[in-house]
């Protein structure tokens, strides 16, 4: 499908990713890893406001007038200064299994709590020794269990509207699985575990995802410069293009939920086939989405 992406933020970013819109500012709020950076761009007047972490940012949620997120070491609660720092407090540890590791994809359940998955940063090397982990109020101040493990870069987190269903992936090409679990809502528990969709059967690795008020599942094919769509039933529905080979993951926002924002990744070398690498896009799913939970 020919690209209707509209580029609404060009700065480049060398990993973007966990994009979140709060409805309240008509604002999209999303992270660059490896540069430790928070970022937020106002609908309004397209003003683009930074402030620096600590560690590397990987995954963010809401929290009160805030934000919960998953770094290198654990989940922290952060805050934004007028200086263009972020505050930070660790709420949970992670004893990894390496010691070059981080967190990545990440997103709250429909009752609020926190999940997040690890990785090795070498990702080439592919040690399968990332893990899923979730943060609610039990686990605030302990060191955090796996909830799952044997992941080589684990992604594409997302629930259904219902909050009785868990998809993630596996991005690492090796793998490229999507697999979906029951979800016990009351006690946070994902179970039988099934494959969702093969992504070797359709163009790029899956990366960061997003469910829509229908229900389905939109992955970004890593790689491929697409946006796949799948029914509940793991039915490909449609491909949306960008004009970079690389996006990340994608977020509903806009004034009715009926704009998909979709951040990039901007690779090393030769770029000419693909200038915009690296920025964030906005498309017209012909869906409207979800309000995304916040951490509570």
């Amino acid at each position: 499908m020919a690209s209707e992406a509209e580029l609404i933020v060009d700065l480049g970013c060398a990993t973007g990713e966990s994009p979140v819109w709060v409805a309240a500012e008509q604002a999209l709020y999303w992270v660059d890893i490896p540069n430790r950076e928070l970022l937020r761009w106002n609908a309004a007047d397209g003003q683009i406001s930074r402030w620096q972490g600590d560690e590397m940012l990987a995954c963010i949620a809401r929290h009160g007038d805030g934000w919960v997120a998953g770094m290198e070491s654990g989940f922290f609660s952060l805050q934004t200064r007028p200086d263009g720092r972020l505050d930070s407090h660790l709420l949970a540890t992670i004893d990894h299994q390496l010691p070059a590791m981080r967190m990545n994809d990440g997103r709250c359940d429909r009752e609020g709590r926190f999940w997040a998955g690890s990785m090795a940063l070498d990702m080439a090397a592919g040690h399968p020794v990332g893990a899923l982990y979730r943060l609610d109020s039990k686990s605030i101040d302990a060191p955090l269990v796996p909830q799952l493990d044997g992941f080589i870069v684990p992604n594409g987190l997302a629930f259904s509207p219902d909050g009785r269903t868990m998809y993630l992936s596996d991005s690492h090409p090796s793998v490229q699985k999507i697999w979906a679990f029951d979800y016990d809502i009351d006690s946070g528990t994902p179970s039988r575990r099934r494959l969702f969709v093969d992504m070797l059967d359709h163009p790029g690795r899956p990366d960061g995802a997003a469910v829509d008020a229908d229900g389905c599942y939109w992955i970004c094919g890593n790689d491929a410069g697409f946006i796949h769509r799948f029914t509940p039933d793991g039915r490909l529905d449609r491909s949306l293009a960008v004009p970079v080979k690389k996006p990340s993951m994608c977020a509903f926002g806009g004034a009715r939920l009926d704009t998909l924002f979709v951040t990039s990744i901007r690779p090393g070398g030769d770029l000419s086939d693909q200038p915009l690498a690296g920025g964030v896009f906005a498309l017209n799913p012909g869906v409207t989405g979800l309000e995304e939970p916040a951490f509570s």
